[in-house]
């Protein structure tokens, strides 16, 4: 029995184990925080917001200053998947932004019936708009 609890994880409430969704790997204990079962990549924020400014003439250039700002990639350590981002304080350990009650999702998975499938996505052609100023 398994339930999805996000667009990359799920749980196994067999095995009480996190799941990544896209090669369905188990990836730490269900009562963990599952960021701890994952790869992080400790990524330059400057790499991803590149200052605006000339950074020779200005002291502030719109730019996060990485001694104040981490930006952490989790990547599934099997498949390769960016599972999750965030932004923290350098040296600050991974935030625990899931915790669940697994007896309750137990209950009420049982009662909605396994979640585990992915949806069919019809294949659908969305048509581009450009603004134009």
């Amino acid at each position: 029995m398994k339930a999805n609890i996000t667009e990359y994880l799920r749980i196994n409430l067999d095995s009480q184990m996190w799941e990544c969704r896209r090669c369905d790997a188990p990836l730490i204990a269900a009562n963990e925080n599952y960021k701890r079962g994952l790869l992080i990549y400790d990524r330059d924020p400057r790499e991803v917001h590149p200052p605006l400014l000339d950074t020779e003439k200005y002291g502030y250039s719109f730019s996060p200053d990485p001694a104040y700002t981490a930006l952490l990639e989790y990547y599934c350590p099997h498949c390769g998947t960016m599972v999750e981002t965030e932004y923290t304080a350098p040296g600050h350990p991974p935030v625990r932004d899931i915790e669940l009650d697994l007896e309750s999702l137990r209950n009420k998975v049982l009662e909605w019936g396994d979640t585990s499938h992915a949806p069919d996505i019809p294949e659908v052609e969305v048509p581009r708009h450009v603004h134009r100023c």
